[in-house]
């Protein structure tokens, strides 16, 4: 039965909270597929009629070589398209009783992203789908269902199983196996395949990026990686993708990569472990390492045959489960899902690549149709666990699964039984912060009455006593199923285990927006609602000589502001940083729905006189030399200001800036993002042009490396760059800082706020302007995460504003964009671009000591390098030889300091390559521990 088909817009209310199934005809694509290898899980089918020939299916589905010309695996020359993918999830869909198809968004690309549901026939009728997933979903609440009832569930349900492929999208062989996995099982008349489709519900999601797919590139069309985004939602092809998830919640999920080389890894994983995923999903893991093991040892063939080192496949190095950005840590942390990691070395043929995933994918599914009674019932276990470490509050501890290491640091011994952010300030991140917890099922409510705690911890690191929780306020208890997800997303410090890190060592949601908040491990509940819905909108309405206004001090804020603007109205800014609303707003714009689609509380105010005009600036998007155009700082420039503030970005090359085209001239604001030179390739003329440009009333934004580097060379600034201290780590960190919320730049920060710093350049403070946001010197310093000689950062700057003549140079040592959800970061951006324009001539001779500044930093800048974060391999001195001829071997770009007991490596990584995008580092990293060498940390 096919079932209506759901096409999911970044529009659409995704999936909502009731099931939604939908169906048949999907945008037309194709795949192809092998004959089945021999499960080593093969286990007797509850059908009689099963074949024991493994080769035997149903004639009527079409076959990869029937649609496509060609096998998938094995005899296969070339990855599919995205067309043929889209056509050949149709095409069985068509043919198959056994599955139901749909599309889970339109990519950001245009490219439509099938997904297919492939169990028996019975099971897959509307009806039985709908009820199978809604008990699944049952089980995920304790609460709400009986032990008993629960047991039976066990005994009567599928369990769910996703195989997810292609989330980078130009490591293909993910989604080529999947199709092949998928028309196996569509198939299949064999007891194998019975057995799976008796014990399993399988979604199968051949493609997670067609546009990256389409491009050949890693990222998708925003320059995104896609496989950092879990967490924060801002890509549409993430976004729905968890709604998927959370309608069809999975047991067992696979995440289908490609890596170089040609060995495989599937887990076991490396450590670190995020401390509060579930034991039951950990286990899971580690015994479906066991079942691809076996797999690989029994089908060499295209296995081994052209690996040239002397494994075929590895676990426990280079791939974690610690940020909750992936594709496997989401699904464990969120879903109680055994989520994995898979990757296929990419020097391998096409054939032996999508061969080797389909077996891994056979195998996981093979093992969870054979134990689905067990991870049913040790799933509903994972919510009872959770409910009552909840309402102790006790924290999961830390532990490692590799077999060389220890914990080196242990969870605290806190209690937390509740979070509470409080709405005094970026109250509409606070709002998106409630409705991102909400769409993973975490229950918050709104405070109804002041209460106060007798002691309660600030974010921040700080501890209080009689803290009061106003109304307004948003409480989230942790005894809820969830609990393991409000803890991992919302905790102040992921507290790692073992230092080793493949991304950034802090996430925390607060801290990202800057917002107040804070836990407790009081036992008590509040006077409090439940939340269903966003906050905000027109509370009243104006009267006579009352305009709306709200605070724009918060991303959130920023993102109404420009949509208002850019819709027309006429709205104006106080010196507090107040936005003012003509009432006539109401004729051209739904008013109240646009305000609570942001979470921004429109209040009633008497209309005031001496407000400044709001208007939209003509932004210039530079795209120089060390920039690249299809990831990092450019393509979050894009997506913030092009795609979520709806500015019209003009690109503006180096030599548009050297010739002085119209096409930089023309501009009011230009943004040069994060890249690897110093100078971005201008020309002493450029230099000149852009000094001049900026002094007759431009506004330049410049971010991190580059961004601050090209100010400097062109004598926008009197900063100089501080040199970092030998063995000077900081990865992905959050650290207290203080804002001069006076500055046009910092209206509406708090005077104590956080910024997240991932090893960004250390600045001197500027002489000749205003240092908006800076470390502090004394007893306030704190950070999070993990860092190794943070220190240095103690009074450097953060944020510099530089006048200069009738402009400015606005510089932010990070990446404000990161990612798009630093959001204390987007609200300094926001301000920068909505400053007003007026006279801020500053005197000759401090502009003369700026220059002269600005000519002895430029060959020091010059000399520093740009990489995203340089490689570090921490190591004990008495290792220190050994690994240096390691080293030897691959670089002669690599220092070597002593710093705290340690000998560090610095590898150069003028590219800004990830670990897992890094030509030789896991092959490194892989070297060091078979010499028996245990590193103390890995940064890459």
């Amino acid at each position: 039965m096919k079932h209506k088909q759901l096409r999911l817009t970044r529009t659409t209310a995704l999936f909502a909270s009731a099931l939604l199934i939908p169906a048949a005809a999907v945008v037309p694509a194709a795949a192809a597929a092998a004959q089945p290898q021999a499960s080593a899980f093969a286990a007797a089918s509850s059908t009689a009629d099963c074949s024991a020939d493994p080769n035997a299916r149903i004639e009527s589905v079409p076959s990869p070589e029937e649609a496509l010309g060609t096998p998938l695996g094995l005899g296969q020359a070339d990855p599919v398209t995205v067309d043929q993918i889209q056509q050949y999830v149709a095409d069985i869909d068509a043919a198959s009783d056994r599955v139901v198809s749909g599309t889970v968004a339109t990519s950001n690309g245009g490219e439509e992203m099938p997904y297919a549901i492939v169990s028996t026939s019975a099971n897959v009728t509307k009806p039985a789908l709908d009820k199978i997933a809604r008990q699944i979903r049952e089980l995920r609440d304790p609460r709400a269902i009986t032990d008993a009832k629960a047991a039976k569930y066990a005994d009567d349900l599928p369990a769910i199983a996703w195989i997810a492929g292609n989330v980078h999208g130009g490591e293909k062989s993910g989604a080529d196996a999947a199709l092949k996995t998928l028309y196996e099982l569509s198939s299949g008349l064999s007891c194998d395949v019975e057995d799976r489709l008796d014990n399993l519900i399988t979604v199968i999601m051949p493609t997670q990026n067609p546009d990256g797919r389409n491009a050949n590139r890693r990222q998708n069309d925003f320059g995104f990686d896609l496989n950092r985004d879990w967490f924060a939602r801002t890509q549409v092809e993430t976004d729905a993708k968890l709604e998927l998830l959370r309608a069809f919640p999975p047991q067992v999920f696979i995440d289908a990569h490609e890596m170089g080389g040609r060995q495989y890894f599937f887990p076991p994983n490396a450590d670190p472990i995020h401390h509060e995923i579930a034991d039951q999903p950990v286990d899971w893991i580690n015994r479906i390492g066991d079942a691809n093991a076996a797999t690989f040892t029994e089908n060499v063939n295209g296995i081994c045959t052209d690996t040239v080192t002397t494994e075929c496949y590895f676990n426990y190095r280079s791939y974690d489960m610690f940020y909750m950005g992936y594709g496997d840590t989401v699904p464990a942390t969120g879903f109680g899902a055994a989520g994995m990691t898979y990757e296929k070395g990419s020097a391998s043929a096409t054939e032996d690549r999508v061969q080797q995933q389909f077996l891994t994918q056979w195998a996981t599914t093979g093992w969870a149709a054979e134990n689905k009674h067990e991870i049913l019932s040790s799933w509903y276990d994972i919510w009872k666990t959770a409910l009552a470490e909840g309402e102790a509050g006790t924290l999961e501890p830390n532990e490692v699964v590799q077999p060389t290491n220890t914990v080196q640091f242990p969870v605290p011994d806190l209690t937390v039984r509740s979070y509470y952010l409080l709405p005094d300030r970026q109250l509409g991140d606070v709002r998106e912060l409630v409705d991102r917890l909400r769409r993973m099922d975490v229950e918050v409510y709104e405070v109804q009455k002041p209460l106060t705690l007798d002691s309660a911890r600030l974010f921040g690191g700080r501890d209080a006593t009689d803290v009061t929780v106003p109304a307004g306020s948003y409480w989230i208890p942790m005894a809820q199923p969830q609990k393991h997800w409000i803890q991992a997303t919302l905790g102040e410090d992921p507290y790692v285990p073992f230092p080793y890190f493949y991304d950034v060592s802090s996430w925390s949601n607060p801290l990202l927006a800057g917002m107040n908040a804070l836990s407790t491990g009081e036992d008590v509940t509040p006077k409090a609602k439940r939340v269903t819905d966003t906050a905000g909108g027109i509370g009243s309405s104006a009267k006579k000589g009352e305009s709306y206004a709200y605070p724009l001090d918060s991303s959130k804020a920023a993102d109404l502001t420009f949509a208002l603007l850019g819709q027309g109205v006429a709205l104006q800014r106080t010196a507090d940083g107040t936005v003012v609303v003509p009432t006539s707003a109401m004729r051209s714009v739904d008013l109240d729905r646009l305000a609570r689609s942001s979470g921004i509380t429109l209040a009633n105010v008497p209309t005031p006189a001496d407000a400044s005009a709001l208007s939209l600036p003509d932004v210039g998007l530079f795209g120089g030399t060390g920039i690249s155009l299809t990831a990092g700082s450019h393509g979050e420039t894009r997506f913030v200001l092009g795609e979520r503030w709806g500015l019209d970005l003009a690109p503006v090359t180096t030599a548009d800036i050297n010739d002085n085209t119209a096409a930089f001239t023309d501009r009011d604001v230009l943004v040069v993002p994060d890249g690897s030179n110093a100078t971005g390739g201008l020309t002493a003329t450029g230099q000149a042009n852009l000094k001049a440009w900026v002094e007759d009333g431009g506004v330049y934004l410049g971010f991190r490396n580059e961004g601050t580097r090209v100010a400097r060379s062109a004598g926008l600034t009197s900063t100089t760059e501080r040199a970092k201290p030998a063995g000077y780590q900081v990865v992905g960190s959050h650290f207290r800082v203080d804002t001069d919320d006076s500055n046009a730049i910092g209206l509406g920060r708090p005077g104590e706020d956080f910024a997240f710093n991932n090893g960004d350049p250390i600045l001197e403070p500027s002489t000749t302007g205003a240092n908006v946001v800076t470390y502090p010197t004394g007893d306030s310093f704190w950070t999070n995460g993990y860092s190794v000689g943070a220190d240095a950062l103690r009074g450097s700057a953060a944020v510099v504003d530089e006048p200069m003549g009738s402009g400015h140079a606005v510089l932010y040592a990070f990446n404000p964009l990161f990612r798009a959800y630093n959001d204390s970061g987007m609200q300094l951006v926001a301000n920068a671009l909505l400053m007003p324009s007026g006279d801020t001539a500053i005197a000759a001779s401090s502009r003369a000591t700026a220059d002269r500044a600005a000519a002895q930093a430029a060959p020091v800048a010059a000399d520093l390098g740009g990489e995203w974060r340089p490689i570090s391999i921490t190591v004990a001195p008495k290792d220190a030889k050994q690994v240096a001829a390691l080293v030897a071997e691959y670089t002669d770009d690599a220092t070597k300091a002593t710093a705290g007991g340690s000998t560090v490596f610095t590898i150069a990584n003028p590219d800004g390559l990830s670990a897992d995008e890094h030509p030789f580092l896991r092959e490194l990293v892989q070297r060091i521990h078979q010499q028996g060498v245990t590193p103390e940390a890995i940064v890459g």
